[in-house]
């Protein structure tokens, strides 16, 4: 591993840590849920009406973990904190390995 990719492991672990920040600051400011994490229901109580696109696609994916959490019932904030950073470091090393792999791939066919 060299220098940037370093670099770029380090960034992506320090995202993964305050990821909690998207439980934190909507329970802090009693904002619902977190920025651009609205079902279709919850749009159409902001704006009055749900988008052509989101009510198309919005049942298509389920996520592996809803809600960031094991068990949906656990409301607790230090849990679903924990889960949020499960889930960010999750995605993080899916992220780096699949970058890690097309770079050698790159650098391989560029020689």
């Amino acid at each position: 591993m060299n220098k940037l990719q370093k670099k770029i492991l380090v960034i992506l672990v320090l995202l993964c840590l305050i990821t909690p920040a998207g439980i934190f600051l909507p329970a802090f400011f009693n904002a619902g849920d977190a920025w651009g994490e609205w079902s279709a229901q919850t749009v159409k109580e902001l704006v009055g009406y749900v988008p052509k696109g989101l009510a198309k696609y919005s049942d298509k994916w389920k996520a592996p973990l809803a809600d960031y959490t094991a068990d949906s019932k656990d409301k607790s904030i230090v849990h679903q904190s924990g889960y949020y950073i499960v889930s960010g470091l999750t995605g993080a090393a899916i992220t780096f390995v699949v970058v890690l792999l097309i770079s050698r791939l790159i650098v391989r066919n560029g020689k």
